[in-house]
């Protein structure tokens, strides 16, 4: 079975960890994988079975999403970098990868140069094929000219194969890479990464009663990992009892595992005496919830995009716009635009205003969309003709 090396390094929030492993549940049947996690571990984030999963020493980025910094406050950046690169070099001479996945780079994480590079270097020297998994819509930079021929330049270098997790008939990457004709290595859009939707009553058995049943109409609130969106999340716990005048909805808010504890707290103090609304942190089973909800508020990542997609149901949908990053803010508008989801936007952070526009929307059915979810099963497929094509060639 050929052997496959997929490095994953989120900073942020859970969305670049949660569509790899969903790429890796599909490689399970063909592949023997090692899956590097780079970032901050999340106890309650379960790994699929088969594969084995190294924890290099975790890395996040600082409040204002600036400076890198270790998990570990005993560490110092330089000793992380350290480290983690000789890890990363001797898991390889270990494994001996016939596949090495980089998730993101070059078009992001080239602060990870460090430790990449010499990786990238090493694989490449091994024969490894080489292959940059990307979302559909990258973060561009002040100097994009110079930024898109380095990312050029350096996919040329070592990259036999790009894959774009997304549908070129809703977004293609030239939208936010211009240069995908300069590109040397094989590009394939793979459609879009969807976690699998379970089936309740399948569900329900094999949690409950571990997980409740619900039986009133729902309106879930997410924010991904709980690093941002904590505006929204207030918002919401202020319009709660304006709601429960209005509609018989229980609002279910998950804060996300990185949600710091003043936040976490200051939402449990205003929701304590409100019976329409419980907030917890984190739950495995998003996807549970969602598929039962008359309404899902939230940030308009990419996973919580897939979730609501491959669900149906009504979403409100606010973008993240810190660190100058508008990959939410382009897909959002697209989706409002063709009437799928309804976009919040700043000024709308007003309970009173907010809880109006809640109301509204839970009377409105959303457009349907006919868009290529089957990333999962496409991006194997593809692999698997990349390592056909090796032993042909060999």
């Amino acid at each position: 079975m050929p052997k496959l090396m997929f490095y994953c390094q989120h900073i942020l929030g859970m969305g670049h960890l949660i569509r790899s492993i969903e790429i890796v549940r599909g490689l399970i049947p063909d592949f023997q994988v090692c899956f590097i996690n780079g970032g901050q571990v999340i106890e309650e984030f379960e790994f699929p079975q088969g594969i084995e999963v190294i924890n290099i020493p975790a890395v996040k980025t600082d409040a204002e999403f600036q400076k890198l910094k270790p998990v570990d406050d005993n560490l110092t950046m330089a000793e992380v970098e350290t480290i983690r690169k000789e890890i990363l070099l001797n898991i390889c001479d270990r494994f001996k990868p016939d596949v090495l996945i980089i998730e993101l780079f070059p078009f992001g994480r080239r602060r990870f140069s460090f430790e990449l590079i010499p990786l990238l270097e090493k694989a490449k020297a091994m024969g490894t094929k080489i292959v940059s998994s990307v979302r559909d819509i990258v973060v561009t930079k002040q100097n994009q000219q110079r930024h898109e021929e380095k990312v050029c330049r350096l996919i040329n270098k070592y990259f036999d194969m790009l894959l774009i997790h997304g549908d070129p008939n809703f977004v293609k990457l030239d939208l936010s890479f211009s240069r995908v004709a300069d590109l040397n290595c094989t590009v394939h859009y793979t459609g879009y990464v969807v976690q699998p939707v379970p089936k309740l009553q399948t569900f329900q058995e094999t949690y409950l009663p571990r997980q409740p049943l619900i039986l009133e109409p729902l309106i879930l609130v997410s924010v991904g990992g709980g690093r941002f969106g904590h505006d929204l999340l207030e918002c919401v716990a202020e319009a709660a009892p304006i709601l429960k005048t209005k509609i018989p909805h229980q609002i279910q808010v998950f804060t996300g595992p990185f949600c710091p504890d003043t936040v976490f707290q200051k939402l449990q103090n205003l929701t304590r005496d409100i019976n329409n609304i419980t907030v917890e942190r984190y739950t495995p089973n998003l996807l549970y919830y969602m598929q039962q909800a008359d309404l899902s508020i939230g940030m308009s990542g990419y996973n919580t995009t897939m979730n609501i997609l491959s669900t149906g149901v009504r979403a409100m949908m606010m973008a993240f716009q810190g660190n100058n990053d508008k990959e939410q803010e382009t897909r959002v508008k697209k989706l409002d635009s063709l009437g799928r989801v309804k976009m919040i936007h700043p000024e709308d952070l007003q309970p009173e205003k907010f809880a109006r526009k809640i109301i509204d929307y839970l009377q409105q059915n959303p457009t349907e969309l006919n868009l290529n979810l089957d990333g999962v099963n496409n991006s194997a497929n593809c692999l698997r003709q990349l390592i056909s094509k090796s032993a042909v060639t060999v």
